[in-house]
């Protein structure tokens, strides 16, 4: 197998780690999970550019770590095709659970199907894969949506002309997108002028090509939805390079280190952001794998609840990274989410 997956990854020029937990245990560990070392399990990824991403798979390995087990990480690039092909391989790799994150309905529907049916234990972050055997494993999208969209109002009134970011066929997406419709039904004084994105990498530079257009063409904009981190420094990079940081506010989803040093820059139009931290869905995701290895039921959703943050929030209380986040807003930093008694918890 170890000659097959090095010609597999060598031939579709994608990259694979192997984590193995060396934690200490906690007593009573059930089944299979009382043998460390023996439980192998595959994170199948379609994004991985930008900080979220990164902290989320921190999240992934440093709860593999605590249990123990074998994680092995592949990592698609956005390729759809390429992604669902790994999904095969991590079959024939015999693992024993799956986590796909993020990816395409329908390049991973069918496969993911293929993984149920060979016995493995298959979650899905952020992506819908319309199967009950399934877990779903969710930031609460529609919230994240709804809080940043609500901070808006508050801050401008609920008659604005707004340019809104969206990539529709990417669940957490879609879900934030029926936020933003919701909204515009409810306050029809918030103008829609102007509807754009992409996901070619760097997703952030690409949207920022798309955002100049938009803010030449659409000099009336004073609000931006961007509900997602990287489409956020997008428009804020042409909003910076017009000139235009103190006319336009920046609505978004999801926070990093990064993030913060941008929403405090001096006159910076990024407003808000709503956000669970990524490196805890990334923890929870592993433990809702693991409990149903162990033969428990998560429930068909695993929810992590977000939190808005402000600039305001940011510059009162002098936060500069994501652990002084955590610190002093303790619910960013752990999610009691999928934590059976059993359950060891990474080093904190």
């Amino acid at each position: 197998m170890t000659i097959l997956r090095r010609q597999f990854f060598k031939l579709m020029g994608a990259t694979a780690l192997t984590l193995t937990g060396g934690a200490a245990f906690a007593q009573g560990m059930p089944a299979p999970f009382d043998n460390p070392g023996e439980v192998k399990i595959a994170l199948v990824r379609y994004l991985s550019t930008g900080d979220f991403f990164q902290a989320y798979l921190s999240g992934v390995e440093a709860q593999a770590k605590a249990l123990g087990v074998d994680l092995r990480v592949l990592d698609s690039r956005q390729d759809a095709a390429l992604q669902a092909d790994m999904v095969d391989q991590a079959i024939a790799l015999g693992v024993d659970g799956i986590i796909i994150q993020h990816g395409l309905t329908e390049s991973m529907k069918e496969v993911a199907q293929r993984a149920v049916d060979a016995g493995i234990k298959v979650v899905a972050f952020d992506v819908n894969v319309e199967n009950d055997a399934i877990p779903q494993i969710e930031q609460s999208d529609y919230q994240l949506g709804k809080l940043a969209l609500e901070q808006a109002i508050e801050d401008n009134g609920d008659s604005f002309k707004a340019g809104y970011v969206y990539v529709p066929g990417i669940a957490p997406l879609d879900r934030r997108d029926v936020a933003w419709k919701e909204v515009k039904e409810a306050h029809p004084g918030i103008e829609e002028v102007a509807q754009f994105g992409t996901l070619d990498n760097p997703i952030a530079n690409s949207v920022a090509n798309q955002a100049r257009s938009v803010l030449q063409a659409n000099p009336n904009i004073t609000v931006m939805f961007a509900p997602y981190d990287e489409f956020a420094k997008g428009v804020k990079i042409a909003v910076d390079e017009a000139g235009l940081s103190q006319d336009i506010k920046i609505y978004s989803a999801d926070i990093s280190t990064a993030d913060i040093s941008a929403m405090r820059e001096p006159d910076s139009a990024w407003a808000a952001t709503v956000a669970t931290n990524p490196a805890v869905v990334g923890e929870v995701s592993v433990r809702t794998l693991a409990m149903m290895l162990a033969g428990e039921d998560p429930g068909a959703q695993v929810i992590v609840p977000p939190t808005l943050i402000t600039q305001a929030m940011l510059n009162d209380g002098d936060i500069k990274n994501m652990e002084e986040l955590g610190a002093k807003i303790p619910a960013f930093a752990h999610a009691d989410v999928a934590t059976p008694d059993w359950m060891p918890l990474p080093d904190r």
